[in-house]
């Protein structure tokens, strides 16, 4: 049986910047409050509580003074930041640098549609971490759509600047702005329409490439969190190229039964899965394999044969 992890797949460069900051201030220090969870991990947030990591939540860190906080690669609005200056509180910024980006042209957009009395619109889901930040730049006035049809909150009269969460789908986004712009059309001649490419590039090529994969095996394992959103997303990527692909969390979740006449198996996950644990998946599947007659296995870096 042919074993092999995907290359591309695992943490994406904002994550890795984030669990790297973590990682050196437990080492030096012991422990470190981190504001809201810092990857939709759990295996990996089991590993970095073992080291330290204390996870508070937003209630909490109003109340807390003259400490270390660690911020998350989805960043934060500005008031987690006034908070700070007011509670003696050392940020350690995580916050992926295409997102604080994203935050400052937020802004600046923002700054721009208040005196046109136009609107900033984000694609993206309401709760999410990074879109709570991006609403954030605008005094909580923007506009966020999860879907198209929740479009008719837009007023197509006065003109409107658009964004998308860094980790939504590139074909949707391209939708949405499609049809905003039809929309103006209809009401206005000359009502302004800005749209900015602000997909995060790493991610979004992540989808093809993954696509790619699930199509070259017999069976994927896709490893991750439950609740990473991307996970979702890419696994239903591999389900629509593999109807044989299996979502799990760690290699507990694996059944024997999934390998009757399988000969490839492809291990993937989102941009959230450490490296270590899609090798823990191969090191089951090898375990399995040796049981049903033996595997081929290569030591390259990212490869398990």
């Amino acid at each position: 049986m042919k074993i092999e992890i995907d290359q591309q797949s695992g943490f994406c460069f904002g994550v890795e910047k984030v669990i790297k900051i973590a990682e050196d201030i437990l080492k030096e220090e012991g422990e470190v409050y981190c504001l809201g969870e810092i990857v939709h991990n759990q295996r990996e947030m089991e590993r970095l509580v073992s080291l330290g990591l204390m996870t508070i939540d937003y209630k909490t860190y109003r109340n807390t003074k003259n400490c270390k906080v660690l911020i998350r690669a989805h960043g934060e609005p500005p008031e987690t930041y006034e908070i700070a200056k007011k509670n003696n509180i050392k940020l350690l910024d995580g916050t992926c640098p295409i997102v604080n980006r994203l935050q400052k042209k937020v802004r600046t957009g923002y700054e721009e549609m208040k005196i046109k009395d136009g609107q900033v619109v984000i694609f993206g889901k309401e709760e999410h971490a990074e879109v709570i930040g991006l609403k954030g730049q605008t005094e909580g006035k923007a506009i966020v759509i999860s879907h198209l049809q929740e479009i008719d909150q837009i007023d197509f009269s006065k003109p409107v600047v658009l964004y998308s969460q860094t980790t939504r789908n590139k074909k949707k986004y391209r939708e949405l702005g499609k049809e905003i712009r039809k929309r103006i059309n209809r009401v206005a001649d000359r009502s302004e329409l800005l749209i900015y490419n602000t997909i995060c590039n790493q991610v979004a090529n992540r989808e093809p490439t993954i696509r790619e994969f699930a199509r070259k095996h017999d069976l994927v394992l896709f490893v991750s969190g439950k609740n990473s959103s991307n996970g979702k997303m890419l696994f239903q990527a591999c389900k629509e190229e593999n109807p044989n692909s299996r979502f799990i969390s760690s290699e507990s979740e694996i059944k024997k039964m999934w390998f009757d006449k399988i000969k490839s198996v492809g291990i993937c996950g989102a941009t959230s899965t450490p490296e270590w644990l899609m090798r823990n998946v191969a090191e089951k599947v090898k375990s399995l394999s040796k049981e049903r007659g033996g595997f081929i296995f290569d030591e390259q870096r990212n490869k398990v044969f």
